[in-house]
């Protein structure tokens, strides 16, 4: 017999983590409830419905995990700064953007990527397929995060580029020197990392808000907001640690204050190799949380049709 809450829905608990099903069974009533029928010690006696709304958290949370490694990708806004204010930033001979501007590349990306999303990209895709197109949360997540490490990459490679320059240049000791390269090169990194936030944020929040109960609503919304501080903590982690390995030896550190002694082409393709793998544990996950509640229904409608 098992525990339920009044007004529940739910007569039994899910076959998914049974081990805790454990938690609603009433072993002896007139031991484990009231005479109204509610638990004598909630501590050891839980409804239905809450055993199952612990079961939804615990699932989600290996693909929350996975939203951690975009956030420390997405908190590297100073060093472009850096490299900004090292490159010729004009795009006309009479004006000059300013080294900390070039973030707004990445907000105009994401902003021009949502609008167009729903007005121009799935219509368009339902026409050319001649069916309904949408992109589920988890493909949302899955994008943003291939996006992600097309970002580091990308600004693996032009830092590697402008590092060169500068030191064929006779700028080793001078970072604040100019190098006779572009910072629109920088625009690659700042567009894919829009575009990483835009389909993983919103991927993620759609996804909290479709897999756990309405009752779990506020934790919904904070678990994005969680990973966003647990990525910040993990981003320093990454930043201290490269910084007193490289710099043993007296060698100079990858994330030097001088950009042009530093190497921070080689602490980008570390992140660039971090969220490869992080993309590989993302599809692991995936796999095993299995279809969306939404995408259940979707598949049983398609069948029955």
């Amino acid at each position: 017999m098992f525990h339920h809450g009044k007004g529940s829905m739910l007569l039994m608990p899910s076959e998914k983590l049974r081990f805790l099903n454990k938690a609603c069974i009433i072993k002896n009533p007139l031991q484990d409830l009231t005479p109204d029928g509610r638990a004598l010690d909630p501590w050891s006696l839980c409804t239905v419905n809450e055993v199952e709304e612990l079961k939804s958290l615990i699932r989600v949370i290996p693909l929350w995990s996975t939203g951690i490694m975009i956030s420390v990708n997405l908190s590297q806004t100073s060093f472009p700064v850096l490299q900004a204010a090292s490159m010729d930033r004009h795009i006309t001979p009479y004006f000059e953007i300013p080294a900390g501007s070039f973030g707004v590349f990445m907000i105009i990306s994401l902003i021009l990527w949502i609008a167009l999303y729903d007005r121009i990209v799935l219509p368009l895709a339902s026409k050319i397929s001649g069916k309904p197109c949408r992109l589920n949360e988890k493909q949302r997540m899955g994008i943003g995060l291939l996006f992600s490490c097309l970002s580091m990459a990308a600004m693996a490679v032009v830092e590697s580029v402008r590092r060169e320059l500068a030191i064929e240049e006779g700028f080793s000791d001078e970072s604040q020197a100019l190098v006779n390269m572009s910072a629109m090169w920088l625009l690659p990194h700042l567009f894919f990392s829009g575009l990483a936030e835009a389909f993983n944020a919103v991927g993620q929040n759609e996804f909290y808000y479709s897999q756990l109960p309405k009752s779990m609503s506020s934790i919904a919304s904070t678990l994005f907001g969680v990973g966003m501080s647990v990525a910040s903590l993990v981003a320093s982690f990454i930043m201290s640690t490269v910084d007193n390995v490289t710099k043993k030896g007296g060698e100079e550190s990858w994330v030097s204050s001088n950009i042009n002694k530093a190497h921070y082409d080689y602490y980008y393709w570390l992140l660039t190799g971090l969220s490869s793998v992080n993309l590989m544990y993302f599809l692991a996950c995936s796999k095993a949380y299995g279809p969306c509640e939404g995408e259940r229904s979707r598949v049983l409608d398609e069948g029955d049709g």
